[in-house]
């Protein structure tokens, strides 16, 4: 069973630093962060051999990951079969995901996890690449936001 509260923990522990027992992705690491703060909630791993299916990471072999545990855009279509999508932001609970296509062009460029929502129902998000934690869910504030950004909102059950 999911538990929000460990994955947010994990997400306040190490939204500024990694973890040294995962790979850390110094250029792009937004999606290895979401996936070690699902993990670190219990979300259950599947697959385990083929890069392309399931969603899995191997301790002790750094080189040995799902493409959907570190590439923004395989793991929003891992969460499109897995996950709850939601249309509203106001939908989500602390520990849903929310996957960002910047450009508005089909591709999934980053992804965030719910830490805090305001009294409106507003998100409040931590990510890595751009190290954040608490920072606002629209994003308007990043050099990749754009005019065509499109969000999705993802339930974790």
């Amino acid at each position: 069973m999911y538990n929000r509260d460990r994955a947010v923990s994990y997400a306040n522990t190490y939204w500024n630093s990694h973890n040294p027992t995962f790979r850390y992705f110094s250029i792009n690491d937004c999606t290895n962060f979401i996936s070690q703060c699902l993990h670190a909630g219990g979300y259950p791993m599947v697959g385990g051999r083929d890069r392309g299916r399931g969603w899995w990471y191997h301790k002790g072999h750094p080189d040995n990951w799902s493409y959907s545990w570190a590439v923004a855009h395989s793991l929003h279509g891992f969460l499109r079969s897995r996950a709850q999508r939601v249309p509203r932001v106001e939908d989500l609970q602390i520990g849903d995901v929310i996957c960002y296509d910047f450009e508005g062009d089909g591709r999934w460029n980053h992804n965030t996890i719910v830490t805090y929502k305001d009294e409106n129902g507003q998100a409040y998000v931590n990510a890595h690449t751009n190290n954040s934690q608490h920072r606002y869910w629209q994003y308007q504030d990043s050099a990749a936001w754009t005019p065509n950004i499109r969000y999705d909102f993802f339930h974790i059950r």
